[in-house]
């Protein structure tokens, strides 16, 4: 088709919107649907007449589980397609290798996925939850509610599960957890074979401490994970598993019957019960033309990133990159599950947290739920990060501010 000479027209008529989400490869078990809920959004926003008087254009990319490829494809949406704002990525590795192009081309990524913190970037809105906001109160839920005393922290051998994990060791350190009550395992993406890991944790289980996995395992490597652990007989009611990244998309994807009563730390579930998140689902399944298409955590970050990006284009009356991120501040929207989400100076959002358990049917029942928390971009639990903030409004305007000695980065602030 000829692009070149309808291109300049197409870009006057409509504001475009990059779909940076993995299509294939080990991701794409979880990816596909945040591409499919970004054109859903699109769909449902152009029907309400567009954004400033103009429509949606999706521009959808495949970057296919390569995290040097996100870059390239992140470069592809900004600087040839010249969209207005980008809504993707996973996992903390494919973030990582985007936010050099974001900060040098100055266009804005909305990231919906949990992550390890230890960021603020200033052309990043973080939708999913830091670590405040899922894996510290995972660990609170299980010492007060199952008596948890030595701890396996399993991941998939990244960013995201390494850092999370340094977190949760020294947060366990602070509760008086021995080292040797921790037993660390990670694993490459697309692991197969859990045999001797799954033997492993049965042996660490059987020092007569109840014991509990705190899993970070991404992608596809969770449908044998969990089949491992059906196969050597562990149990919810024995070792019970708590996940990061497993919610209902995952588990569409396999027998769920072994998982039954075993957990998971999100900040929405598809269960939930108020009237925003049955209209959603109500109108995600016309959409997708199936009633059986599940709703997930992600998914809501999503939407509220979405509709906060469509808020600040609103408020400032352009696309312009500084205009809405100077707009964004501030700005609330409603989650699904009754509250609402407002976006912080540090550019993560509030959240309730909530622990979630496995039930036969591939959904979860909610069995904790607390009040919205504010995600933190920078750990309590690390020394490091004692004196660390971010804000983003003046007259800080940092990612990681020291308060102590009043530098950002280790440079003297303008303030």
């Amino acid at each position: 088709m000829t692009v070149g000479a309808l291109a300049p027209a197409v870009a006057q008529e409509t504001i475009k919107v990059g779909v940076l989400h993995s299509l294939s490869g080990t991701m794409a078990i979880s990816e596909t649907t945040l591409k499919d809920t970004v054109l859903f959004l699109i769909d449902e926003q152009n029907k309400k007449g567009g954004l400033l008087g103009k429509q949606l254009e999706p521009v959808v990319v495949d970057p296919a589980s390569d995290w040097p490829l996100f870059a390239e494809k992140a470069r592809e949406l900004i600087a040839v397609n010249g969209v207005a704002a980008v809504f993707g990525c996973w996992t903390s590795v494919s973030r990582k290798s985007v936010l050099p192009v974001f900060e040098e081309l100055n266009s804005i990524l909305f990231y919906p996925v949990q992550y390890e913190g230890e960021e603020s970037q200033r052309n990043v809105f973080y939708t999913g939850a830091a670590p405040n906001q899922q894996a510290i109160p995972a660990v609170d839920y299980l010492m007060e509610n199952e008596g948890v005393e030595r701890w396996v922290l399993a991941g998939t051998d990244y960013v995201y599960p390494q850092t999370t994990n340094k977190i949760l060791e020294a947060y366990l350190a602070s509760k008086g957890v021995a080292p040797e009550d921790i037993m660390i395992n990670y694993t490459p993406f697309g692991q197969s074979d859990w045999q001797t890991i799954v033997t492993d944790i049965k042996n660490f289980g059987s020092a007569g401490k109840k014991t509990a996995v705190v899993s970070t395992i991404n992608g596809d490597a969770n449908v044998p994970f969990y089949k491992e652990l059906a196969n050597q007989g562990v149990k919810a009611e024995d070792i019970p598993v708590i996940a990061f990244s497993v919610g209902e998309e995952e588990l569409a994807g396999f027998d769920t019957t072994p998982l039954v009563g075993h957990l998971a730390a999100w900040n929405y579930f598809q269960s939930v019960e108020t009237p925003e998140n049955e209209a959603f689902i109500a109108a995600w399944q016309e959409y997708t033309k199936n009633a059986d298409r599940v709703t997930n955590d992600p998914m809501e970050a999503t939407v509220i990133g979405f509709n906060l990006w469509v808020q600040a284009v609103e408020k400032a009356g352009t696309t312009d990159t500084d205009a809405v991120l100077d707009a964004i501040i501030g700005l609330k929207t409603p989650n699904l599950t009754g509250g609402v989400a407002e976006m912080l100076p540090n550019h993560h959002i509030t959240k309730p947290v909530l622990i979630g358990e496995i039930q036969d049917d591939g959904q979860f029942e909610v069995v904790s739920e607390t009040d919205p928390v504010g995600g933190d971009a920078w750990s309590d639990y690390l020394p490091e990060d004692v004196n660390i903030t971010a804000d983003w409004t003046a007259p800080i305007s940092c990612g990681n501010y020291n308060t102590a000695t009043k530098t950002c980065g280790g440079v003297a602030s303008a303030m």
